[in-house]
């Protein structure tokens, strides 16, 4: 049984197949946050981590990266991260304004790459590769999650979160917002030139 499940499956889907655990994983991390079950949040979180980085390290690794691959990664982060942030507002740990203001970034950057793609008459299959600025926010919301999940795992350990805290997330995400709408003006703009 074991052995007809590894033939059938392609090696080169195992990026995308770690992408589709992750979203998978989206609602156990919501469950436990809303349970305020922390520890099996993190414990869950963590996992989902790993599923981000290796799925990544095998697509580059073996050059298995797809347009598909490119779409369901990101897509997975996004899920990931946003229906964790509603969890936190909705247990009252993140401020509702911060909360709006990553909804719309992300709202904006999904409605401009599928307005690019199907205003594109580009025939190569272009892959989606977020910016740098997009990289490091990521990596500041992870880090936002837990540390507010840990915050109340261990809460005379960590300080309770302050304003600056949201404010610097706040900031990373309006950066990258805008570094995502110049780069899709940059392509809009030299593909009309192109014509």
């Amino acid at each position: 049984m074991i052995s007809y499940f590894a033939e059938e499956m392609n090696f080169s889907s195992i990026p995308n197949a770690l992408s589709i655990l992750r979203i998978i994983l989206t609602v156990p991390v919501v469950i436990t946050l809303l349970n305020q079950q922390y520890f099996l949040t993190i414990v869950i979180f963590f996992i989902a981590g790993i599923t981000d980085a290796l799925d990544g390290w095998i697509a580059k690794r073996f050059s298995f990266q797809t347009r598909l691959g490119s779409i369901l990664d990101p897509f997975a982060d996004k899920l990931l991260l946003m229906t964790s942030f509603v969890a936190l507002y909705l247990i009252g740990l993140l401020p509702v304004w911060l909360l709006i203001l990553i909804f719309v970034r992300d709202v904006m950057i999904i409605a401009g790459t599928v307005g690019y793609f199907l205003g594109s008459d580009n025939s190569e299959d272009e892959l989606l590769t977020p910016s740098n600025l997009s990289k490091i926010n990521t990596g500041l919301q992870i880090a936002l999650v837990l540390y507010l999940v840990a915050s109340q795992i261990y809460p005379s350990v960590l300080l309770q979160p302050t304003i600056i805290l949201f404010i610097v997330i706040a900031t990373s995400t309006v950066l990258s917002g805008v570094d995502y709408i110049w780069v899709w003006l940059e392509k809009v703009f030299s593909q009309e030139g192109s014509k």
